[in-house]
């Protein structure tokens, strides 16, 4: 499983040009599924997201985690996190899960957010989605 974890102040989706989901301040997770990834992945991924500490302090530091300050999230699902471009001018998508797995491990991934107590938006797996991020810092985080 690869994630890409922005901290914003505000962030939605639009899916296929229509419906549009909101969060205020949290964090938008872009999240991948690979062919060899499992349920309990999901689990121990999220643990780890709802947990960062990644929000400041009033001295500017990172101490308080997106639970910490009751923050939301919205979860985007983004295979070509999966990507391998370091051969050719297409990148290769060979480690992805399937469609049938990568949603199956999307809607896992996603239910295990939604039973954390934080409010949780999601876009939809395989729909052509507009993501717009007010990322806040920027701040960024790689967690595969």
């Amino acid at each position: 499983m690869k994630t890409v974890i922005q901290r914003v102040k505000k962030a939605s989706v639009a899916i296929d040009g229509k419906e549009k989901r909101e969060i205020s301040k949290g964090l938008v997770v872009l999240a991948a599924f690979g062919k060899n990834d499992t349920p309990e992945e999901c689990y121990k991924i999220f643990e780890k997201i709802k947990n960062l500490r990644i929000f400041s302090n009033e001295a500017g530091k990172f101490d308080y985690s997106v639970e910490d300050i009751k923050g939301e999230i919205l979860i985007i699902s983004q295979f070509t996190l999966y990507g391998d471009c370091g051969r050719g001018k297409r990148p290769d998508f060979t480690s992805a899960a399937p469609y049938a797995l990568g949603k199956q491990l999307y809607e896992e991934f996603l239910n295990i957010a939604l039973k954390s107590g934080l409010k949780v938006e999601s876009g939809e797996f395989g729909a052509d989605m507009l993501v717009e991020i007010h990322n806040d810092g920027p701040v960024t985080i790689i967690l595969d």
